[in-house]
């Protein structure tokens, strides 16, 4: 799809506007969002995506919007997969609530700064060696190969050797000053670890980068779809966090579409490699006469793989107990950190959760509430928030 240059500048500015205002209007004052309020955000950014694709669909024609849609779906089921890790992330470096947003922002701008990079880099590679769809084709069979495995790196790996290099090469402290990145310790000017989580999300940031933009080039060329594909899945990624939060847990078979998105991906990548090999070794150097799967049929597996999953997810006993468990630990963990919000009415709003909670537990049938009851260190953090709850009263 030939896209003048004036588009292009258009369609920039108007990501930055939206990540500009994003920052004004909603993170700057720190916060934490209502449910309502994330629910109307996300809403809105989604519509501007699925708008921006029929933009695509009415001038650039069926091939491009269906290459659009299809990327933007794939980038989208990645990226809130990588919520999970931010989630972590966060609850492992103790993010007060308000200024969560700030964290989830950055991780936006870092990613979206760094896909850029690899996609205008992927698309010289792709233009210059026809050989690295081979390469692209391979990453994502490992990637899908990796999601499989019982525990995966969930992309701690990366922020993990990131963090261990920042606090042996400076100076840290172990406490939040506010949502400062700098503060003074002992006479010195030492990183806040608001600054180290966002190393970690940095990296982890890096890391996706390495799988999705392989995914969308298996999808299409179109360096411009590829751009804007990833960048309007990556807008409004905060709210979704907010939104889905008590969600998230509950996607325990994510993981598996994804995996097998990503090796259908990779399967397309190698047979388009095959179909225009020049690589020695392969067929004397010619090209492979191989079947060729065309974006309808990559559109439809895409959206049918991921409704299974999410409704498989949405009904299974397992998720939801996993669900009601990890919210549960995490909320009493919330409520008996005094740091986690200075916010009265939203410490009263976790203890009104944990109560729900702690009676969807009672709910279960015997055998899943004697598995949560046996998690001792969940019936420890609910005795404890119970206990200062009543104290407080």
């Amino acid at each position: 799809m030939d896209v003048p240059s004036l588009v292009w500048v258009l369609t920039i500015a108007g990501i930055v506007a939206l990540l500009v205002f994003d920052f004004i209007f909603h993170v700057r004052h720190a916060h934490i969002p209502t449910l309502k309020e994330a629910a109307i955000w996300s809403s809105m950014y989604v519509g501007i995506a699925l708008c921006f694709g029929l933009v695509i669909l009415a001038f650039g024609g069926a091939s491009p919007g269906a290459e659009y849609f299809a990327g933007y779906i794939t980038e989208k089921a990645l990226s809130v997969d990588n919520l999970f890790v931010f989630l972590v992330i966060i609850n492992s470096f103790r993010v007060p609530g308000e200024d969560q947003q700030k964290v989830l922002l950055f991780g936006i701008v870092f990613a979206l700064v760094v896909r850029t990079v690899f996609i205008f880099l992927g698309a010289a590679l792709i233009t210059t060696f026809a050989w690295v769809f081979y390469v692209f084709g391979l990453i994502l069979l490992v990637t899908a190969g990796n999601m499989l495995r019982p525990e995966g790196s969930e992309g701690k790996s990366a922020s993990s050797v990131m963090i261990r290099i920042t606090k042996r090469l400076f100076h840290t402290t172990d406490y939040y000053d506010g949502d400062k990145l700098l503060t003074v310790r002992e006479g010195k000017r030492a990183l806040t670890p608001m600054l180290v989580v966002m190393v970690a999300i940095a990296g982890t940031d890096i890391l996706f980068a390495v799988d999705s933009i392989p995914a969308i080039f298996g999808l299409t060329q179109d360096v411009f779809i590829v751009f804007t594909a990833n960048a309007f899945a990556l807008l409004g990624l905060r709210q979704l966090y907010f939104l889905i939060d008590g969600l998230l847990n509950r996607l325990i078979f994510l993981s598996y579409g994804l995996a097998l998105i990503l090796a259908f991906i990779g399967v397309k990548l190698m047979l388009h490699a095959l179909h225009e090999n020049n690589v020695a070794f392969i067929n004397d150097g010619d090209p492979v006469p191989v079947i060729e799967l065309d974006t309808r049929l990559s559109l439809t597996v895409i959206i049918a793989v991921l409704s299974v999953t999410v409704l498989a997810s949405l009904l299974s006993r397992r998720g939801k107990v996993q669900a009601v468990t990890s919210a549960a630990r995490r909320h009493a963990a919330n409520y008996l950190d005094p740091d986690y919000t200075t916010e009265v009415g939203e410490r009263n709003r976790i203890f009104t959760k944990l109560l729900e909670e702690e009676q969807q537990i009672r709910s279960l049938g015997p055998k899943h509430r004697q598995h949560a009851n046996d998690e001792k260190d969940l019936v420890d953090l609910i005795s404890q928030a119970h206990r200062k709850h009543d104290e407080k009263l």
